[in-house]
């Protein structure tokens, strides 16, 4: 009898192993290179794509100059940077305010209407440095046509700039003036005789009294939007100004958005200014907004009393 065949023992398989291209699909790092990677290819396509579709026609050499510069990642991200054409005449900006915001009609017409008549003061002109030195130094150094405030309130600056102009014989200056005319929660804690009828407050109306009353109505249109909608829309109507002064918001961000917002409105030569410079803490809000802007472009700051003053040339 044939002995049974001995075979040799086999040794116990294990698990099979990965091979070396699964163990790097399988690694943490892999996926986190792969993650940067992707971020990296989306951020230059779109600033390539948002460079390439850039319209060619901006305002003036300095809003063409100031959209080609390269600005630090931290800064970046704040940049402002509307869809501008190129400036309509200044004898064309009244009507063309006239006719896209208001159907052609001034708003004044038949002012006030009936349902607020009864909520009005005849004047209530309160502000804040509003009859400080710098408007009537401004006014005379740069005699402008255009005259854009951003923050308006009840108008009490805007109807000063009006007074001047004309005792300057600048009978043909127009004041644009932009607020949303809502105020801040809480406001009427401060102002209470500026009624509401079912929670919409009559800043608008008060405002617009006060032109009236004053007899400025030639000279000052309000355009009760928020500040960077109509920055924003000015810019894309060709609307540009001599004069512009920022005093809306005066948290950082605000004061940021405006500013740099306002700057591409500005003809060559115009001059930008503002309140708030000096407040008590303020390197947090208006003054680190303006100073931060000035650095950015290479820009001077100026102050005339509570106000910050930046020349364009």
């Amino acid at each position: 009898m044939n002995d049974p065949e001995i075979k040799s023992p086999r040794a116990k398989k294990g698990p099979p192993k990965p091979s070396f291209c699964l163990s790097i699909f399988n690694s943490p790092p892999f996926y986190l290179t792969l993650l940067l990677l992707s971020f990296y290819v989306g951020y230059f396509t779109a600033t390539s794509n948002s460079s390439s579709s850039a319209p060619a026609t901006t305002t003036n050499n300095l809003a063409s100059a100031t959209a080609a510069m390269t600005l630090p990642p931290e800064i970046d991200n704040f940049r402002v940077a509307p869809n501008c054409i190129d400036p309509i005449p200044t004898d064309l900006i009244r009507e063309t305010i006239l006719t896209r915001v208001y159907g052609g009609a001034s708003p004044f017409d038949n002012f006030p209407p009936p349902h607020v008549a009864n909520s009005l003061r005849h004047r209530s002109l309160k502000g804040w440095g509003s009859k400080g030195a710098v408007f009537r130094h401004l006014i005379e150094e740069v005699r402008p046509k255009i005259i854009i405030e951003v923050g308006t309130f009840l108008g009490a600056s805007a109807v000063h700039m009006a007074t001047l102009t004309r005792q300057l014989g600048l009978d043909d200056t127009l004041i644009l003036c932009i607020d949303d005319f809502r105020g801040w929660p809480g406001f009427r804690e401060q102002f209470q005789f500026i009624n509401h009828i079912n929670g919409d407050v009559m800043l608008l109306y008060q405002f617009m009294q006060n032109v009236v009353y004053s007899n400025v109505t030639d000279s000052v249109l309000p355009l009760p939007f928020s500040t960077g909608s109509t920055l924003s829309r000015l810019c894309q109507w060709g609307v540009t100004a001599d004069l512009i002064e920022i005093d809306a918001g005066h948290e950082f961000n605000s004061a940021w958005s405006d500013i740099n917002r306002a700057f591409r409105l500005l003809r060559p030569g115009g001059v930008m200014f503002g309140h708030d410079y000096f407040r008590m803490g303020d390197n947090r809000g208006v003054r680190r907004a303006v100073n931060l802007f000035a650095q950015i472009y290479g820009l001077r700051v100026q102050t005339d009393g509570e106000h910050w003053v930046i020349h364009t040339s």
